[in-house]
């Protein structure tokens, strides 16, 4: 009796196993990411959901609750043809007020900046992938910057420089280290195989660095893009949301004016053009090949 017993218990120890070894390298992936995606879903679309539901109800200013009767996509609808820009802090968007409107400052902010990060973190990827003497003092000094906390670096450019300025400064470091982790995964006997071909640097660049280094780009822009669509606090810091709205400022303005609703639903709208721009950079870039891609 003992004996199939523990037949019977070696045989559904094995089945699993079997199951799993079966699996594809991808499918294996994906169980070992399984219980970080369900984690993941609930801390993150949770709140998104709450959001949601808030968003189809009325803003009520005065009374116990927080928000008033349900109005389904009432708000979605004023906020989309600027029937709400008179009860916030500033427009969601109007063509009229450009740089007063914070979808379309939220949109100069994050092309500038995103722009300029990647073009100043390219210049110094490429750099810190040399070898020269002090190479470690210079990766300090470029990482420096982003290490900077946002109130004290705040405080650094305050009534100097404008907010894009001070977002490159401090973000370019953060876009080095991506494309240098890309730069150093690049097998160096390409190099030498171009070099015996008598390859020029800029063709060396164009043919080997630029292709092979292209996905890590990607992603530190994708990354850099969502940050600098979410931007508050340096905004805060550096001038105030007043002087240069954006998204995020609209959703704290809106919120600490008790009209919770609207700003629940200029949140989800945020959420929903982050997605968009998400979703454009994984499906423009699919195929792009090597290792960091997507």
């Amino acid at each position: 009796m003992a004996t199939e017993t523990g037949q019977r218990r070696s045989a559904s120890l094995t089945s699993p196993r079997r199951w799993v070894e079966s699996l594809s390298d991808t499918q294996f992936a994906y169980l070992l990411l399984t219980p970080c995606l369900l984690v993941f879903g609930v801390i993150a679309f949770w709140p998104l959901a709450r959001t949601f539901q808030m968003s189809l109800h009325a803003d009520l200013l005065y009374g116990a609750e927080r928000i008033g009767p349900f109005v389904g996509f009432e708000n979605y609808v004023e906020l989309l043809t600027g029937e709400r820009n008179a009860a916030l802090p500033r427009p969601f968007f109007d063509p009229s007020q450009i740089f007063t409107s914070a979808l379309t400052v939220t949109v100069i902010f994050t092309v500038v900046s995103v722009f300029f990060e990647t073009l100043l973190g390219f210049g110094q990827a490429l750099i810190l992938n040399q070898e020269f003497r002090g190479r470690r003092w210079a990766r300090v000094a470029i990482i420096l910057p982003w290490a900077v906390p946002i109130v004290i670096q705040g405080m650094i450019f305050f009534s100097l420089v404008i907010v894009i300025v001070a977002d490159v400064w401090k973000t370019s470091a953060f876009m080095a280290l991506i494309i240098l982790a890309g730069l150093q995964s690049i097998d160096r006997s390409l190099y030498d195989v171009a070099d015996v071909a008598g390859a020029s640097k800029f063709e060396r660049f164009k043919s080997i660095t630029l292709p092979l280094v292209l996905p890590s780009v990607l992603v530190a822009m994708l990354f850099r893009t969502i940050g600098a669509m979410r931007v508050f606090g340096l905004i805060e810091t550096v001038s105030s949301c007043s002087t240069v709205p954006s998204l995020s400022c609209l959703v704290v303005q809106a919120f600490s004016s008790s009209r919770y609703a609207s700003a629940a639903t200029v949140a989800f709208v945020t959420a929903a053009i982050i997605g968009l721009v998400v979703s454009v950079y994984i499906v423009k870039f699919a195929d792009v090949e090597g290792g960091g891609g997507f």
